[in-house]
């Protein structure tokens, strides 16, 4: 380690040593590392994966996940489909309170669907887009009436869809509900120093509180990795998120730590600009055989070793290969240099100049020089630019990229891991290339209709098919999720959607 290396983790110990002076004062206080800075923290407008952590403790969801995906009550205790499938009745839990003591009921549960569907700049519209209202029944009934059969709704239910705000404080604060969000989850917030600390306490009147051991939770943003393991090693956190591959050793041999892991619902890839703006205007925005040619330049699994010492898995698709989903018929296509020579002199453009952005943390601009020294054999010009995470969102929604190195979380059901991202009718927050293509939609809205997966698998097909030669985005890899903590810390269950789930943590 370079002497001035050394000296910028020093610092950033201080910092994470003064940090955590706000937990002090209570033996129960949890300091978590995350990766990045969350964006905003309003489930309707939200889109971060770190976000989703801080929300595990903030919004309970009508239901979860188990640990084996399956589906749980949380808010709603029971549900059927009636109408011939056009209508969700779920069933209250009773005597829950918002953060702010107002009562949990169906009317709130009508706010908050409606307030998903309309609030310009909802992120959960396309989500629960067949959804078209919510009935009050009795105060611990609702009904969410479609306009057509929509399979993916419960496991949507699951995440940011599934999240309760409440409607008076929702109401009084207008689009500034997410500086200070009120929910009915088992931590309300207390404040939040961007790039800095978001600080939330026990609830007291939690529905669930025998379960909440924790008074205390401070998630700390530490982009760095290094930084990161190093914080925990120190004892300035008490948990990490997403350890670095090249650190797992580190963290077997410290007899301080322990280490959890389990595959991730989710994928990295390459997201192209095809549409969304003048930035697209280039080579590889407008032809096909450009982005193929770059997937030809690409050996997944020498990037799996080489950066992640071979512990993710290497995939092409929006499923890992793992996945029931997957598209078998379509596997990883070999790295052939030569082929993508040919396929860029084809397009007239033998050495095209690409700008790929990547968010500032050593293992992204790791994963991003791995891709530029494979894509230089083939003629491709690759330039990096290192960007801050929120900040590279907001350039992306823009279309002020050409190729964007980024990740998605994932979804229970795969119909969460592509219709946002490739759909006609996505959010442009998240459909960034603005890809369209009506066959694909087409297909898309089938799988939607049926529950079977035996029926939904030749719609995904077919969508692959289209989606495989189109590349708007080019899936590399499907990550391992990675924990590290303190011994001292107890109760804690990875699950597949990565969040971290404050029910029966504890500090010895």
């Amino acid at each position: 380690m370079t002497r001035w290396w050394r000296q910028i983790v020093a610092g950033c110990l201080i910092a994470a040593a003064t940090i955590s002076g706000i937990g002090r004062a209570s033996a129960q206080t949890l300091r978590i590392g995350l990766a990045e800075d969350p964006d905003i923290l309003d489930p309707t407008l939200a889109r971060t994966y770190v976000g989703r952590i801080v929300f595990a403790a903030l919004c309970d969801k009508l239901v979860d996940i188990g640990p084996e995906l399956e589906i749980v009550p949380q808010l709603a205790t029971e549900w059927r489909w009636t109408d011939g499938n056009k209508g969700l009745v779920m069933t209250l839990r009773p005597g829950v309170k918002f953060q702010d003591g107002e009562p949990f009921d169906a009317a709130a549960v009508k706010f908050d669907i409606e307030r998903h569907l309309s609030m310009p700049g909802s992120n959960r519209k396309a989500e629960i887009s067949a959804v078209t209202g919510a009935e009050v029944i009795d105060d611990h009934t609702v009904k969410l009436v479609l306009s057509a059969p929509f399979a993916p709704l419960l496991a949507q239910l699951t995440d940011r869809a599934g999240m309760m705000v409440s409607p008076k404080a929702a109401q009084a604060a207008g689009e500034n509900f997410g500086s200070h969000p009120v929910c009915a989850g088992p931590f309300r917030f207390v404040e939040r120093v961007a790039q800095d600390r978001i600080v939330l306490e026990r609830f007291a009147d939690y529905w669930d509180k025998d379960k909440i051991k924790l008074d205390r939770i401070v998630y700390l943003p530490i982009p760095d990795t290094t930084v990161r393991l190093a914080n925990l090693q120190s004892g300035g956190l008490d948990m990490i998120e997403r350890v670095a591959a090249a650190d797992l050793d580190r963290v077997r041999k410290d007899s301080r730590l322990k280490l959890a892991t389990i595959t991730g619902l989710g994928y990295t890839g390459i997201t192209i600009n095809l549409a969304n703006g003048e930035r697209s205007k280039t080579p590889m925005g407008q032809d096909a055989r450009v982005r193929q040619a770059l997937e030809l330049s690409i050996d997944r699994d020498a990037l799996n070793q080489v950066v992640f010492s071979g512990e993710f898995q290497p995939g092409n698709q929006w499923v890992a290969p793992s996945n029931p989903y997957y598209i078998k018929e379509l596997p990883i296509p070999a790295r052939d240099a030569a082929k993508a020579k040919a396929l860029l002199a084809a397009a007239a453009a033998p050495n095209p100049v690409v700008e790929l952005m990547a968010v500032n943390n050593p293992e992204a601009l790791q994963i991003a020089q791995v891709i530029q020294a494979m894509a230089k054999e083939s003629g491709f010009d690759i330039h990096i630019k290192a960007t801050e995470f929120a900040s590279s969102l907001e350039l992306a929604s823009k279309g002020d990229f050409q190729a964007y190195l980024i990740g998605w979380s994932g979804r229970t059901d795969p119909d969460g891991n592509i219709y946002n991202f490739v759909s006609c009718k996505a959010p442009p927050a998240l459909n960034t290339p603005h890809y369209c293509n009506e066959d694909v939609d087409r297909e898309l809205t089938a799988a939607r209709e049926t529950e079977a997966r035996a029926q939904r698998l030749p719609h995904y097909r077919n969508v692959a098919e289209h989606t495989l030669k189109d590349l708007p985005i080019i899936y590399l890899y499907h990550a391992k999720l990675l924990y590290a903590a303190t011994t001292k810390l107890s109760g804690f269950t990875p699950y597949p959607d990565g969040l971290i789930r404050p029910q029966g943590l504890r500090l010895d």
